[in-house]
């Protein structure tokens, strides 16, 4: 009965998504992490049905240093982070912060050249463990860009010329450190606040104006501010924040800070990364150490009603790397205990297929990593091998349309090579990053 019941108003909601989809221009930037919308859809047109067996053309490729921050792209331009190391050891241990000496940078290309048209750069000292460089997208509005490094320092750029229009060096205001993996929610523009993780009592979420840095409100306590995006979700008929911190699952109201409600879940190591789904009126999180649930949202009021089902006694799917996607009745994501790509009912948590393909391919092990973006009827993965691939997910199966090798995985984890970043859809084409280089690879039909 209860999948009878989500299934009828998923239905409903799809279709109230495709009619705002249909009577919306199409975008053609990518202006922050998954995407204009944060909900990792890809709505441009005119885009390869398929990846030829002969590749995809590559427009351009320029040298970049390391990091797992994705590209943004917008007005034409490309943004993008990275860390030239100049002193110490950048070994991957996860249990154990390395010292780094360098300079985080800010690069800005153009889209269609790959011409760098300006660069702004910082001293930056790593304590943090996977050490190659910064983990949040920039995010790009109203003519600014907002980027946040690894070790805290949260920058607004004048998007055209790369001048600092004003900085936050997070740990010193804020009394805090950066967590184990470094600094990673990707920053949110909401109205006139741009919303960051930040950490310190009282502070795991910080609302900033975007336009002076002023501080507007703060909220919430934890041990660390953890590495889940801040979102936006609607609910009840009321916009929340919903903020995911190593404890526990926060719904604040974006222009106070004020607390809706909280729900605990608490993933293992403190890595509370996914941030928390949407679908009809159900919220979907989880996380390392089979930690995971799904809830159903209070329609009268804020709140959670119940929870349907926890991943703790049921298959599921526990995310880590990659944020899931939720499509009608049907959860598809990558599960960080197995590497696996897998589709999850989402009604029960019953796991209804799995594959290594588009993840760890024949190597197999865990924190397998792709990250997906629907576009239209398929989905378009890039793999931890660098590889682009064109598939069909549906509740009966994967069905590849093709795989393109991007970029050659220059990043190391449990002794695989990988790359750990999220690509950028604009301008009919995939912009990805490595260690090494920043790449742009044709998809226009």
């Amino acid at each position: 009965m209860l999948g009878k019941r989500m299934r009828k108003g998923f239905a409903a909601t799809w279709l109230v998504t495709v009619m705002w989809v249909g009577s919306s221009a199409r975008g053609d930037d990518w202006p922050q992490w998954m995407g204009p919308q944060r909900d990792g859809v890809y709505r441009e047109t005119g885009v390869i049905d398929a990846i030829p067996a002969n590749g995809l053309p590559v427009r351009w490729r320029v040298p970049i240093h390391g990091g797992y921050a994705g590209p943004a792209v917008a007005n034409g331009r490309v943004y993008v982070t990275d860390y030239v190391r100049t002193a110490g050891e950048a070994r991957n241990d996860p249990g154990q912060r390395m010292e780094l000496s360098g300079r985080e940078r800010v690069l800005c290309f153009d889209a269609r050249t790959g011409e760098l048209l300006w660069k702004h750069e910082y001293e930056c000292r790593y304590h943090i463990s996977y050490p190659a460089g910064p983990r949040a997208t920039p995010t790009v509005a109203h003519g600014k860009v907002y980027t946040l490094g690894a070790e805290g320092d949260l920058l607004c750029l004048d998007a055209a010329k790369g001048d600092v229009l004003w900085s936050k060096a997070l740990k010193t205001e804020y009394q805090t450190e950066a967590p184990q993996w470094g600094f990673c929610g990707h920053p949110l523009v909401d109205g006139d606040k741009l919303i960051c993780l930040v950490g310190g009592e009282g502070s795991v979420v910080v609302a900033f104006d975007k336009d002076t840095g002023r501080e507007l409100w703060k909220a919430v306590s934890a041990p660390d501010a953890g590495y889940c995006p801040p979102s936006i979700i609607e609910a009840a008929g009321v916009r929340q924040l919903i903020v995911w911190d190593p404890e526990k699952i926060n719904s604040l109201h974006p222009d106070t800070g004020a607390v809706y409600w909280t729900q605990p879940l608490k993933p293992d190591y403190g890595m509370s990364i996914m941030a928390p789904r949407k679908a009809g009126n159900y919220l979907f999180a989880s996380g390392i150490g089979r930690v995971g649930a799904l809830y159903e949202l209070r329609q009268d009021r804020p709140g959670i009603k119940r929870v349907v089902w926890t991943g703790e006694a049921k298959t599921a799917l526990y995310a880590a790397n990659t944020t899931p996607l939720i499509d009608g009745d049907t959860i598809y994501g990558v599960d960080c205990d197995s590497g696996l790509l897998m589709a999850v009912d989402l009604a029960t948590g019953k796991r209804l297929w799995e594959t290594p393909q588009p993840t760890t391919g024949e190597r197999r092990g865990g924190h397998g990593t792709a990250f997906l973006v629907k576009h239209e009827n398929r989905y378009f993965l890039f793999s931890e091998t660098g590889d682009l691939i064109i598939a069909r997910l549906t509740r009966r199966g994967y069905a590849e349309q093709g795989r393109f090798q991007v970029l050659e995985p220059t990043g190391e984890c449990f002794g695989r090579d990988v790359v750990w970043s999220h690509p950028a859809f604009a301008d009919r084409a995939c912009f990805a990053r490595n260690d090494r280089e920043l790449v742009c690879v044709s998809l226009a039909r």
